[in-house]
């Protein structure tokens, strides 16, 4: 009887070792998952990318754009952000607030000489990536409504863009070279949405917008209001050129906007990355390579993805290029 006890006692506590022995490292690998899943979360460089509002360009491109970064450079997630476009991104970038933003070349020489009304003293902390897309100036009305130029602007309610964007301060200097002041007209300022709204229940009468071409709002209004592309062509051009010298000839098409049916020459500028002058030339090197060289993925996101050309990667910027995109450059013989 003690025998079978005392047998019976080894059996139990035999079975009590083997659980305990099996339980001990289960819980030892949830601890190390845990401890693991923190570590790569730790690792993981978070950057903030502010583009512009959601019914322009730079909003689902700057998306886009971001999507193709996240997916093919480890350890980098990239949130980006609506903003009010290029005065306030170089502003932003400048100060350390975001990491990377899209901006007019125009807007970023003014901040980075402390000339234009926008800037009121040189901003240095902040380098270029390289040009993104053109940007084209859409000075918008609806067909029938009598304004066949910006000279007819006189006396029109007008939407230039929203205050601190590019297209604020170039519809600005775009009305002075035709000689037109802010008391000529009546100014209601605002997003292209905004536009978009006042042209279609008429409160504006025209509307400046930067834009890619073909543009989608533009197209979104001439669906059922037949749109006019006011032109910027020949001498008048030439004064807008003196106030704007970035500014190049860009031909929109007739045809591509319901009621546009000839061609119409405006101004071009370019979009393009800028960063933070302090982030690292190893990372800036990856965004510039990725970004250039997966256009086709971006494009899947964003149309605009096509006109990301890295043949254009550096015409028209007059500002410092960030080392970790110049070391690229050099690679592919970009000059």
């Amino acid at each position: 009887m003690k025998k079978t006890l005392s047998l019976l006692l080894i059996m139990i506590l035999s079975v009590s070792l083997v659980f305990t022995g099996c339980g001990q490292p289960a819980q030892e690998e949830t601890k190390q998952g845990d401890g693991q899943q923190a570590e790569k979360s730790s690792e993981t460089l978070e950057l903030s990318f502010a583009t512009g509002g959601t019914s322009g360009t730079y909003y689902p491109l700057g998306g886009a754009i971001a999507n193709v970064w996240n997916k093919k450079i480890e350890g980098v997630n990239v949130t980006i952000q609506p903003a009010g476009a290029s005065v306030e991104n170089i502003n932003r970038v400048a100060s350390g607030e975001v990491d990377i933003v899209l901006a007019m070349n125009n807007i970023a020489d003014d901040a980075f000489n402390g000339t234009g009304k926008s800037f009121s003293k040189p901003l240095k902390n902040f380098k270029a990536v390289g040009v993104v897309y053109p940007e084209v100036m859409h000075v918008v009305t609806l067909k029938n409504s009598g304004i066949n130029s910006i000279a007819d602007l006189k006396g029109k309610a007008i939407n230039p863009g929203p205050p601190g964007s590019g297209t604020y301060v170039t519809a600005m200097k775009i009305l002075e070279a035709y000689g037109i002041t802010p008391k000529d007209y009546t100014a209601k300022p605002g997003s292209f949405s905004d536009a978009v709204a006042g042209l279609k229940d008429g409160n504006i009468d025209a509307a400046f917008a930067v834009l890619s071409f073909p543009a989608s709002a533009v197209k979104e209004i001439a669906t059922t209001n037949p749109v006019k592309i006011l032109p910027i062509d020949g001498a008048d051009f030439d004064k807008v050129k003196e106030l704007v010298p970035f500014a190049a000839k860009f031909n929109i098409v007739g045809g591509e906007y319901k009621g546009q049916d000839t061609d119409a020459t405006t101004v071009t500028l370019q979009a393009v990355m800028y960063v933070k002058e302090d982030l690292p030339e190893d990372l800036v090197y990856n965004l510039t390579k990725v970004m250039y060289e997966n256009t086709e993925e971006i494009a899947q996101g964003h149309a605009r993805g096509k006109q990301i050309k890295l043949e254009n990667a550096i015409k028209g910027i007059t500002t410092p290029i960030h080392p970790g995109a110049q070391k690229y450059y050099d690679e592919k013989g970009i000059k």
